[in-house]
């Protein structure tokens, strides 16, 4: 419209419009970024992916609420190691005044937030530890759908051989066993307040017929209750250790990997009821970077890419 040519104007914008020749950190920002100024006694703690597939761990305080004085440091990979070093470099003072750190369930960040804020409590995300129990829950699905589906077959050789028609057998509301299923997939990973009058009626049909199903998600939904009950530290480990109990009970070829989680990363866990916290914030913060890559349709130039995203959020 303007008569401009856009490959120019880009580099125009590069070169000599934006301070990006001036930036400070613009010959290591494709390894690390820092911003000392940006710690703060909350932070969070997370990876992204900004170009093909290459990882970098991102560490934001919580009171920049996604925008300026958000980034306090973005570094290329996730090498506990490696973070760890970088973040160090970091001033000391600083970092032990930062209270408290929420990561996801990843050992990996654990470390890196021990190490570089040894004061800090570590607290694990209430919604990655929900997702590992709903996981499981839909894994059991997962299998008895197998089976439906090689029962299903096997019926179908053996009307086959007797030279008469397949006809599936229906539900009342009109699936068959596999589809029931398959169906049922958002019935379990959702509270059932939250159920169309269609799918209570699927779900009663399917807790009949599945009522391991029915246990497990049972189980779900009690860790749910006790996550959105405003209660102390002392009483949610009560509540979660009698939970604990039960899930022991299920099928450990689905659940142990729910129990061996919540039994390795208990007190961090648990560290959720002392403020409410999560890693919402980090997870928003990369849903915008995201959002942010989309427009470009990709990241060709990383180092130019981070100095445009520091100026919004550093």
């Amino acid at each position: 419209m303007y008569h401009v040519d856009g490959n120019l104007l880009s580099r125009q914008y590069k070169n000599h419009i934006s301070d990006y020749q001036q930036w400070d950190q613009k010959y290591r920002a494709h390894e690390y970024v820092l911003y000392k100024e940006n710690l703060g006694s909350h932070l969070s703690i997370d990876e992204t992916t900004l170009s093909q597939g290459e990882l970098y761990t991102i560490v934001t305080n919580k009171a920049g609420k996604g925008k300026e004085g958000t980034l306090v440091a973005m570094i290329k990979g996730i090498r506990a190691e490696d973070v760890i070093f970088y973040l160090q470099k970091l001033p000391r003072k600083k970092r032990l005044q930062v209270k408290e750190i929420t990561v996801d369930l990843s050992s990996t960040m654990m470390q890196i937030a021990k190490k570089s804020f040894p004061n800090a409590a570590i607290v694990n995300d209430r919604f990655h530890v929900q997702r590992l129990m709903n996981e499981a829950v839909n894994d059991l699905r997962i299998s008895h759908r197998w089976e439906a589906m090689e029962m299903e077959n096997k019926e179908m050789d053996m009307t086959k051989e007797a030279g008469r028609k397949f006809i599936p057998h229906t539900f009342e509301n009109g699936d068959t066993r596999k589809q029931l299923l398959a169906r049922s997939r958002y019935i379990i990973l959702k509270h059932k307040s939250k159920w169309t009058d269609s799918q209570k009626r699927r779900a009663m049909i399917l807790f009949e017929q599945y009522p391991d199903i029915e246990v497990a998600y049972q189980m779900a939904l009690n860790l749910t209750d006790i996550y959105n009950q405003k209660i102390s530290k002392g009483v949610a480990l009560t509540k979660l250790a009698r939970w604990y109990d039960k899930v022991e009970k299920l099928d450990p070829k689905f659940f142990k990997t729910v129990v061996e989680t919540m039994k390795n990363h208990y007190d961090t866990i648990v560290n959720f009821f002392v403020n409410r916290s999560t890693n919402a914030s980090a997870e928003s913060f990369n849903a915008k970077i995201k959002a942010f890559r989309s427009q470009f349709r990709g990241v060709r130039d990383i180092p130019f890419f981070i100095f445009r995203l520091t100026m919004l959020c550093a």
